[in-house]
């Protein structure tokens, strides 16, 4: 990944500015002290009136680029953490988009939502303000005992070794905190995980009557995270009233120990009234110093964490020379393929050879391997033995924007963003499709009868997941959207189970007008496929039967007893 540094250095001139006014805010807030010791002495122990009038004057001024100093200060460290932020969410974001498959698959969406949300924010609020405070305390307690050793060095080694003991505990606390703010981090991310599928499927949570069930195992996570959070507070409890304890007791103690000096002639009034304001403000950095470390301890466990992504690596990666075919005519060849997930053999020597604008069916039962078919022509996933082609070459020779976008699918698991109708069908080639276009395609999937029955039409917008539309719809208006893509390779994964027979059939009609269009169907219905050029029957990931309509039911195998335990005796095939 891309180190935080380099993130930084990109605006290095920004925060050199920043720290440029901050070292110029903090200079002339030392200048205070400073004025304030001529005023008592000089002025009020001295008689010296006259110095008064330039000595306010010195205060307007000094307040005045105090002021200047402070807002462009926090203003650049706001502009640039922002973009720093905004920069390594997009980073992020790519990099999580550029994973195979395989990392999704053993990955939870909610955890990857609270790497992108959550943590990135820790990560930019540590590069904006607690960043910036934390440098301004550091430029800050160096410049103030520098003028506190001025004013009298045996009173400056007392809030020296004030300042190194606290600094210590904040070291201690830092380290307690890293581990739970880890353990936070990974809770929110499981917190977040239930929160998302619970609310995704709220419709199958409530036609289970699971509500209970679910709102127990959220509740069981949720005090998880509260404890986590109450070990967080019993360390800071521990601490930080430290902190303020020697805030507070810190300008007593330096004011009765410089009364004995002035008292003695060792050191003015003026000087003393000077070194208490010095005592002020190195008060704020000490009581600072807890909620600092646990802020930054916030930003580290979360930087491990993405640290973690990006060490994550595509296992689906381009020849080094990759091939760019000319033109796709969309010729499919599988030749013995074999196939493993997680141990479990998926696939086992399938071959098939599917010519450009044919037709093949895939069937087989739950499981068989059906639409592995299709993750490894899309190259999802790579064989483990054997080769997909594509035009006769390997698909692993071409590009993977090539060859993914000459394929068209419908998947078995439809999924609509939410937003209009129209997006969702020019999805495929949105700023390629034109609005005649994918009226066109919805028309060929008969989503346009439903469609323009809305009020708003194709600019009606559709909830997540195309909530509030039935199941056909959803799968008509995928259709759509694979139809409009104009691929030369047309994938259909079980995408006409929710629609009628009619419908179904209205349907493949209009993709037998596809002419020019490869197509690949996997259905579990005799219906979705009976009209392929070839039909291949998956049984345990093997090709168990091969032919057309027609010669699988002579052969009376699996395709038969299909079609029977569908169609009954009637033997509509002869």
């Amino acid at each position: 990944m891309k180190k935080l540094g380099s993130y930084i250095v990109k605006y290095w001139y920004a925060y050199l500015f920043a720290i440029v006014c901050m070292v110029v805010a903090i200079v002339l807030d030392m200048l205070y002290p400073i004025i304030t010791k001529s005023i008592v002495d000089d002025v009020i122990v001295g008689g010296r009136m006259e110095l008064l009038t330039g000595l306010l004057a010195g205060i307007f001024l000094v307040g005045l680029g105090r002021c200047l100093g402070g807002y462009g200060k926090e203003y650049t460290f706001d502009v640039v953490s922002s973009r720093v932020g905004s920069r390594l969410r997009k980073d992020l974001f790519s990099h999580i988009q550029g994973l195979s498959m395989d990392y999704f698959d053993d990955t939870n969406t909610g955890e990857l939502m609270a790497r992108l949300k959550d943590d990135v924010d820790y990560i930019w609020g540590a590069l904006g303000y607690v960043g910036m405070l934390v440098i301004e305390v550091v430029i800050h307690v160096a410049i103030v005992l520098y003028c506190m050793f001025r004013l009298s060095w045996r009173l400056a080694l007392i809030p020296t070794a004030v300042m190194i003991i606290i600094g210590t505990i904040a070291i201690v606390m830092e380290r307690k905190l890293d581990k739970i703010y880890e353990e936070i981090s990974e809770e929110n991310a499981v917190l977040t995980t239930i929160a998302e599928e619970n609310l995704a499927g709220v419709r199958t949570v409530k036609a289970f009557a699971r509500e209970k069930f679910e709102i127990q195992k959220f509740l069981s996570h949720n005090k998880r995270y509260y404890d986590l959070n109450i070990s967080q507070s019993k360390v800071l409890v521990r601490y930080y009233p430290i902190f303020q304890f020697a805030g507070k007791l810190l300008p007593v103690v330096m004011v009765i120990l410089g009364g004995g000096m002035v008292v003695r002639g060792e050191m003015t009034l003026g000087a003393l009234v000077a070194f208490a304001e010095y005592c002020r403000n190195i008060v704020w950095p000490m009581e600072m110093l807890g909620w600092l470390t646990n802020d930054l301890s916030t930003a580290i466990a979360s930087y491990k964490k993405i640290q973690k992504i990006y060490q994550e690596t595509s296992t689906i990666r381009e020849a080094e020379e990759p091939l760019l075919l000319p033109r796709v005519a969309g010729g499919v060849t599988f030749s013995h393929v074999d196939f493993s997930r997680g141990g479990k053999k998926i696939l086992s020597d399938v071959s098939f050879d599917l010519a450009p604008g044919k037709t093949l069916g895939i069937m087989g039962a739950t499981g068989s391997g059906k639409s592995s078919i299709i993750n490894l022509l899309q190259r999802f996933y790579d064989v483990e033995q054997g080769q997909v082609s594509l035009d006769g070459e390997d698909v692993r020779r071409l590009t993977l924007k090539q060859l993914r976008s000459s394929i068209s699918v419908v998947m078995q698991d439809v999924f609509l963003f939410s937003d209009t109708i129209e997006e969702n069908i020019k999805m495929g080639k949105r700023n390629h499709t034109d609005r005649d276009t994918m009226i066109q395609a919805a028309e060929l999937a008969h989503a346009r009868g439903f469609i323009e029955r809305m009020n708003e039409q194709y600019d009606t917008v559709i909830g997540e997941r195309g909530v509030g539309l039935s199941g056909g719809q959803k799968q008509r208006i995928s259709i759509a959207r694979a139809i409009a893509k104009h691929g030369p390779i047309l994938v259909l994964d079980d995408s006409t189970s929710a629609l009628d027979m009619e419908t179904e059939a209205q349907i493949q009609a209009a993709l037998e007008e596809l002419k020019d269009t490869t197509k690949i169907i996997i259905g579990h219905r005799i219906s979705a496929v009976r009209s392929a050029d070839e039909i291949i029957f998956l049984e345990n990931g093997s090709v168990a039967e091969r032919g057309n309509h027609r010669e699988l039911m002579e052969q009376k195998g699996l395709y038969y007893e299909t079609y029977q335990a569908q169609y009954g005796e009637v033997c509509a095939w002869q």
